[in-house]
């Protein structure tokens, strides 16, 4: 029998798992609650209990598995295997992931950031189409990125490569929660859209029903301003070009700096679909040259929550490699 990977996709709310082949097809996948309870001391002997049960459900063996790879939130050290500061799983203190679950499963483990993560799944599976060089940025509460170049995943001298949602994009803007201000994050990520229109509504007068929501204290989400502007609505249409704007800038800053073969937009925002990506194709060929214009593609993601297991299983994959 060909041997398998396993990949976990760690979030706040769920943890979820796949087995694959080689060639990065699912053949299995589950999911289970995340329990955040007691500083998250319940989330690794979850994940343990959950792939030891699947194991034993499918009749196999820990020698079926050429190893299992994690996406996480936080600051991961990737050759200790260790966690610190995912805030949303209510991991404070450095959690040592590596070293717990292979001992539990007896199969090799291998973590990394989750937005890098993603990058790798969607470069593998995805949008990326196996191309050595590939950026990813996901659009989601915050924005995540990951930079896949010459085939490898860049990591920086302190883990922070691929940090693109604190890219500078509107200097002396919005204050941002990483301590500085005008980072992307603050203008194109979920929270960051609806952060854009209630700062443009207060010098707005025409006629508009994403205005009129907001003025009436109603709960707008970032979801809300698309579907008003694909209605035609002209202060959402202001808005969701101002947000392309920076995301356009942003785009365009890393193809001069890395020109890839693509840069792949993913997350929750970039459900808005072609409405969003050719909004900032325009704006990324206004602040790209020539050779990157032509030979960069902004694209959108494809395998949407998929990402995560299917990179983690890829990380797993590339390290068996370099053993």
């Amino acid at each position: 029998m060909d041997k398998k990977l396993i990949g976990i996709d760690l979030g706040g709310t769920t943890i979820k798992f796949a087995i694959l082949t080689t060639d990065g097809d699912v053949q299995q996948k589950w999911s289970i609650e995340t329990n955040i309870l007691d500083e998250g001391r319940h989330i690794v002997p979850d994940i343990i209990e959950s792939i030891n049960h699947r194991i034993s459900l499918y009749e196999m063996k820990q020698e079926d598995f050429i190893g299992i790879g994690m996406g996480t939130p936080g600051s991961v050290d990737i050759k200790k295997g260790t966690v610190i500061g995912a805030y949303n799983l209510n991991w404070t203190k450095k959690q040592n992931v590596k070293a717990q679950i292979e001992e539990a499963t007896g199969i090799p483990f291998v973590l990394d950031n989750d937005a890098n993560v993603a990058a790798l799944g969607e470069r593998w599976k995805g949008a990326g189409e196996n191309n050595p060089d590939v950026v990813f940025i996901t659009l989601g509460t915050g924005v995540g990125g990951g930079i896949i170049a010459e085939g490898n995943l860049l990591h920086g001298v302190n883990g922070c490569a691929g940090e693109i949602g604190h890219v500078t994009v509107d200097p002396g803007g919005f204050e941002c929660t990483c301590g500085k201000r005008g980072c992307l994050e603050t203008v194109s990520s979920a929270t960051g859209v609806v952060r854009v229109a209630r700062h443009m509504s207060e010098e707005y007068a025409g006629d508009s029903q994403l205005k009129q929501a907001i003025d009436d204290g109603q709960d707008v989400s970032s979801k809300d301003v698309f579907d008003y502007a694909q209605a035609d609505d002209p202060f959402a249409l202001m808005v969701v070009d101002r947000v392309c704007y920076f995301l356009g800038l942003a785009i365009g800053n890393v193809g001069n700096t890395l020109n890839p073969s693509s840069v792949v937009i993913g997350g929750g925002v970039s459900a808005a679909g072609e409405f969003l990506r050719s909004r900032v194709q325009t704006y990324f060929e206004e602040f790209t040259f020539p050779e990157v214009r032509t030979s960069t593609q902004v694209k959108l993601a494809e395998l949407g929550n998929e990402a995560g297991v299917i990179g983690a299983a890829s990380l797993a994959l590339q390290f068996s490699e370099k053993e």
